[in-house]
């Protein structure tokens, strides 16, 4: 009994590690603009995941193209492009259990009258053109979006003080 109980416990503790993953979120120029960097890293670091990449930029048009080609043949692409050059981005990229679905969450609705009250668009945001944050909707757009934004050197693999004590493995 105790050797089974000890084998599901070691086949969840790596389930449970192996779900751990990268997302990409990108404070977009407005939440720049109006100082909301550290509150938005705070709502990340509060829920207990870990900030593995970070940096300050002014994205080129080139970038950002590459970033929204999935929506050029929109009509606000252009727009949007114009946009988001027009002012500093902040990218990162966070680890942890399932934090592309949490993350995205956290953000709220892409549009924030459809984002609840708590999450980051909910309480910071007002209309969908200035939702201050950028957020991967999956575990491979994620992926894309790291290695466009981010060097390999520039993803720091660090072990965190607390995981114990966020994480049960």
């Amino acid at each position: 009994m105790i050797c089974t109980l000890l084998a599901f416990y070691s086949l969840f503790s790596r389930s449970m590690a192996e779900a751990r993953e990268r997302t990409f979120i990108m404070i977009k120029p407005d939440g720049v603009q109006r100082g909301l960097v550290g509150k938005i890293i705070k709502r990340f670091e509060q829920k207990g995941f870990k900030l593995v990449a970070l940096k300050f930029m002014w994205p080129s048009e080139e970038l950002l193209k590459k970033h929204y080609a999935d929506l050029a043949g929109k009509p606000f692409f252009p727009g949007l492009v114009k946009y988001m050059s027009s002012g500093p981005v902040v990218p990162m990229v966070w680890e942890g259990l399932n934090v592309v679905k949490t993350g995205r969450v956290l953000l709220g609705a892409t549009n924030p009258a459809d984002s609840a009250p708590g999450t980051i668009r909910g309480d910071l945001c007002i209309q969908v053109g200035r939702n201050i944050c950028h957020g991967s909707d999956a575990v491979e757009s994620a992926k894309k979006e790291i290695d466009l934004w981010f060097t390999e050197k520039e993803v720091v693999s660090w072990q965190q003080a607390n995981n114990a004590w966020v994480y049960e493995d």
